[in-house]
């Protein structure tokens, strides 16, 4: 029995919305997935829309491909030859062939500075509270590496940016841009000051307070860049959709 064909258009209007059946494709194969909770509103996890040819989306998801198989195909989908992309032809292969690479490495790298930033501040506050120059001088440690590594996390999040949001405004995106300018920048003027004053804290009068501030808004603004990817991977009312 020959399949139903489905084009773009025509794909789109099962999008879940005023009671419409919820359509996905993966793999050329059309699948209604209306029985899904996680679907009822057209909407999979505030990111994934029905509607759509979601494959790289779906083989790059942490579930595998079995889900699938737990409903219907209703069709097959005649795929439309894909608009022109300003992407080098060997980085199109290689995400064709590690569709994994479309979303997990800014996950992957984001979480180095975050944590060095932190413990920044958290062993800062323990040199304040103890006296013990080996808390300081780790606090200096985490604060060179958490600058070092921060560039690589943050030009991994502008390739997944502009590689799945085609670069466009993203309210998450565009808190965790400011946010992690100004925590780098914060850290390096952090470090710079250690660098030529190496007893900042010593002595914590005058101009010293204002180093350890630096130094305190680190950890806020290194979780804040956390919360808000966090709600990009795991968005906070997934579990009522």
């Amino acid at each position: 029995m020959k399949q139903k064909e489905f084009d773009s258009e025509t794909l789109s209007t099962y999008d879940g919305r005023n009671g419409k059946s919820v359509y996905i494709v993966h793999g050329g194969r059309v699948i209604d997935v209306s029985a899904s909770k996680l679907w009822q509103s057209g909407l999979h996890m505030q990111r994934h829309s029905a509607g759509k040819d979601l494959t790289a989306d779906i083989e790059a998801a942490p579930h595998g491909l079995d889900v699938l198989e737990r409903y219907p195909q209703v069709g097959i989908f005649t795929k439309e030859p894909p608009p022109e992309r300003l992407m080098p032809e060997s980085l199109s292969k290689l995400l064709v062939r590690y569709p994994v690479l479309r979303r997990h490495p800014h996950p992957a790298t984001v979480h180095f500075p975050i944590a060095l930033m932190v413990f920044t501040t958290l062993f800062c506050l323990a040199y304040l509270v103890t006296g013990i120059k080996t808390f300081e001088m780790t606090a200096f440690h985490c604060l060179g590496g958490g600058i070092l590594v921060a560039p690589v996390a943050m030009t991994t999040g502008f390739f997944t940016w502009w590689l799945n949001y085609m670069g466009k405004p993203v309210r998450q995106v565009t808190i965790k841009i400011w946010v992690s300018s100004t925590m780098l920048i914060t850290g390096i003027a952090a470090f710079l000051w250690r660098i030529l004053v190496p007893d900042v804290l010593d002595s914590l009068h005058g101009m010293g307070w204002i180093y350890v501030v630096l130094i305190l808004s680190l950890a806020p603004l290194a979780l804040t860049i956390g919360y808000y990817g966090g709600t990009l991977t795991f968005p906070i009312k997934s579990e009522n959709q």
